[in-house]
């Protein structure tokens, strides 16, 4: 037997108000999550158009399926993503026909489902679960006919075929959802080995959180002040209403992250002389924010949704950073100058008659009605500006230059280290929930000794 998915009602509404307006075909990605018995989708978003297939539709579109474009619907799910807080998902992709299609057409969502997964998954820090649901839903609606053909593949077999699934609508979907809350301090430092020189910036970071995501994989989470058993009901000890069943909170859990410090290892550590061309340091904190449907929710999956939530957010803000800088084309500082940029910050907004909360980050320069028109562009929803939450405000960023300094990640002040560095760029961000620097140090012709500690 396939799969269930329990559709939210509003998303069926969404998706029969579609208007192919003379195309041979809309498509765009279904939301939710995955659980062991049911999928749940609470969001359908279409794929913004591009420009240019807006023009000359007509002799372009008739029934040939290459007109799909993968590479843009990938875009669009990778953008998607980035909105997505701990326990949601792109559980697939849906297609809106004026024709009932034959296999070519099924072939190309195939390769559809297939290539949004290997793109989104380039840009995580996690892996899936062996025990994890790894199916992905295809749904094709023919507007003719209104037949709907709701098929799922399985991700982790590249042979897979297509399997037939359940789609059912359910009203008030939306609003069984528990929520979870996390406020996470960091302090990581990423060496700049001189052996990987030839890596990009993004790259280098990213192998380096993927270290510290070991520590918040493997760290202890603390419910309401409490460990629980993973296997434990997460809403054991609530009342119970008149019919006997829970009631879900409409307070987010608090969590809280105990990290174990490397040093503490059972295992044997040994020190190792690394010759570094720099180093890039994430200090400060982020808001962190997870949901699970309520139908008898586990532990054990509220703190995966957070930890998720955690080390996607983290990467993210990395990942956008960067691009801006190659985007704008930010030169190259001359030595002993220092440089403050804004990493951009996360902001919340609701899903339309929903507890449920997207995300999207915001630079420092960006207007809320910049925030409204991309969550608009992307998501395909009405948003309000007074529905924009900022989670994280900025209050100060600042350019600064010193001759001869030595760069820190608490000395503000004019006091002259002993030992100068040559070449400092420091990315400075204070936020209102702590300071987050992003400090790049970077030498043309010096090289500095890093004494590492690496786990064994």
């Amino acid at each position: 037997m396939g799969r269930t998915y329990i559709v939210e009602e509003t998303v069926g509404q969404y998706l029969s108000n579609i208007n192919l307006q003379g195309k041979a075909f809309v498509s765009g990605l279904l939301i939710g999550q995955c659980s062991s018995q049911k999928d749940y989708v609470i969001l359908a978003t279409r794929t913004p158009p591009k420009e240019e297939q807006n023009e000359n539709l007509t002799h372009q579109q008739k029934a040939k399926w290459d007109n799909l474009d993968e590479e843009w619907a990938t875009e669009h799910a990778n953008q998607v993503s980035r909105m997505l807080p701990g326990g949601l998902l792109v559980l697939g992709v849906f297609i809106i026909t004026t024709l009932e299609m034959g296999n070519d057409f099924q072939n190309a969502l195939r390769r559809l489902v297939f290539a949004m997964e290997k793109s989104m998954n380039k840009r995580r820090l996690w892996n899936f679960t062996e025990e994890e649901i790894s199916e992905r839903v295809t749904l094709h609606i023919c507007s003719s006919t209104k037949k709907i053909f709701c098929r799922t593949y399985d991700i982790h077999d590249p042979k897979s075929s297509a399997k037939p699934a359940d789609w059912k609508y359910q009203n008030g979907l939306s609003t069984s959802w528990l929520s979870l809350e996390c406020t996470v301090h960091i302090n990581i430092h990423i060496p700049l080995s001189t052996t990987s020189v030839s890596y990009t910036l993004e790259k280098n970071t990213k192998n380096g959180l993927a270290r510290w995501a070991k520590q918040i994989e493997n760290g202890v989470y603390l419910i309401n002040g409490q460990v629980k058993d993973e296997d434990c009901d997460l809403l054991e000890g609530q009342k119970k209403s008149s019919r006997g069943n829970v009631q879900a909170t409409s307070h987010p859990f608090d969590v809280k992250v105990l990290t174990q410090l490397l040093l503490n290892s059972d295992r044997r550590s040994t020190a190792t002389v690394q010759i570094c061309s720099g180093s890039v340091n994430l200090k400060g904190a982020v808001k962190c924010r997870a949901y699970i449907h309520s139908n008898k929710p586990k532990v054990k999956d509220a703190v995966q949704a957070m930890k998720r939530d955690i080390l996607n957010t983290v990467a993210d803000r990395c990942e956008m950073l960067f691009e801006d800088l190659l985007l704008n084309e930010i030169p190259e500082k001359k030595d002993s100058e220092k440089e403050f940029h804004i990493l951009p910050h996360r902001v919340f907004v609701p899903i339309p008659g929903s507890t449920v909360m997207l995300c999207d980050y915001k630079f420092g320069d960006e207007s809320a009605e910049e925030m409204r028109d991309h969550f608009i562009e992307m998501l395909d929803h009405m948003i309000q500006i007074e529905d924009l939450e900022i989670a994280e405000e900025i209050n100060t960023a600042c350019m600064s230059y010193s001759m001869n300094t030595e760069a820190s990640l608490d000395n503000t002040d004019d006091e002259q280290p002993k030992q100068p560095i040559k070449a400092t760029v420091i990315l400075k961000i204070q936020q209102n929930i702590g300071l987050f620097r992003l400090l790049f140090f970077l030498s043309q012709f010096w090289t500095m000794a890093t004494i590492l500690i690496l786990e064994l």
